[in-house]
C-alpha cells in the first residue's frame, strides 16, 4: 500500500484495480513486478514450493496451436499487416460459422480450464466448512491459477504503463483482459503507437492473431462510454456488445 503509482492506471496488485490498503497475499510475479517498478519489497511470510516444472506448457501449446490454426483457416494469418488483420477479423465469423464456433470453444476451454484449477463448492447440499470433491483432484491447484492471473495482470499493467509513456493516453476502463481507450477514430490504428517505419512500437499493445497480442473487442462513441460511467458501470464490460466476467484475482 506504500507504493505510489499513477492513479490514472489501475493498481496491478489487486483484482479490481483499487489500491491495496494493507498486507495481503501476493503471487511471485506480482511481487517481482513491484520490484521492477523500483520499490523495495520485503515479504513478511511466504509459502515456497521447492519443486518446479512447466505444468501447463503441454496444455498451453496444444490450445495455442489450435487457436492459431483455426484463425488461419478463417483467413486470419500471421503474415497480415495490421490493417488487413483487422479486416480479416471482422469477416471471420462469416467465412465459416462452424470454425467460428470451434474458435469460441477453444477460448472457453482456456477460460474454463484456468477456472477449474480452483473449483469451488457446488450444489445446495454443501455446508460451509465441509470439504468438497474438487479438493481431492490433483488438478485442484489454486496456486497455479493465481500464477496465471498474476502474470496476465502484470503484463497488462506493463503495457498500460508503456502506452501512457509512448502516447500520453490512459485507459477509460479496464476489465480482466479488455481495455477501452479514447481514440480520434473508429480503429485501433488511430491511437496505437507506430514507428516512422510503420512498425508497431515494442512494449505497448500490438495487433495480431496469436495469444498475447491485441484484438478489437468493439467500438462505441465517447458519449456511450460517458453515459455508462456516469451510471457507475464499466464500459469494458459492455463494449463488445455482450458481457464479461471479472476474474477474482489472486
Amino acid at each position: 500500500s506504500h507504493i505510489e503509482l499513477d492513479p490514472r492506471l489501475p493498481s496491478p496488485f489487486t483484482p479490481d484495480g483499487t489500491r491495496p490498503t494493507g498486507p495481503a497475499w501476493y503471487q511471485t510475479h506480482t511481487v517481482a513486478y513491484a520490484q521492477e517498478l523500483g520499490y523495495d519489497v520485503h515479504p513478511i511470510e511466504a509459502y515456497l514450493r521447492r519443486e518446479t516444472g512447466a505444468y501447463l506448457d503441454p496444455w498451453h501449446d496444444r490450445l495455442k496451436t489450435a487457436y492459431v490454426d483455426t484463425l488461419a483457416d478463417l483467413g486470419v494469418t500471421r503474415d497480415l499487416d495490421d490493417r488487413a488483420f483487422l479486416a480479416a477479423m471482422e469477416r471471420r465469423k462469416e467465412v465459416d460459422p462452424a470454425l467460428a464456433a470451434v474458435l469460441s470453444a477453444i477460448k472457453a476451454t482456456v477460460k474454463g480450464g484456468v477456472g477449474k484449477l480452483r473449483e469451488r463448492p457446488q450444489g445446495k447440499s454443501y455446508k460451509a466448512g465441509e470439504r468438497w470433491p474438487a479438493l481431492e483432484r490433483p488438478t485442484w491447484r489454486p496456486d497455479i491459477r493465481a500464477a496465471v492471473i498474476s502474470k496476465a495482470r502484470v503484463n497488462m499493467h506493463r503495457k498500460l504503463l508503456n502506452m501512457s509513456r509512448m502516447t500520453g493516453l490512459f485507459p477509460l476502463a479496464v476489465l480482466s483482459d479488455c481495455v477501452v481507450y479514447p481514440s480520434p477514430g473508429d480503429s485501433p490504428l488511430d491511437f496505437l503507437p507506430y514507428a516512422a517505419s510503420g512498425k508497431p512500437q515494442p512494449g505497448g499493445f500490438r495487433l495480431g492473431p496469436t495469444p498475447g497480442l491485441a484484438k478489437l473487442e468493439g467500438v462505441q462513441s465517447m458519449l456511450w462510454a460517458v453515459d455508462l460511467m456516469e451510471k457507475g458501470l464499466n464500459p469494458a464490460r459492455h463494449i463488445k456488445g455482450g458481457d464479461a466476467v471479472l476474474d477474482e484475482g489472486e
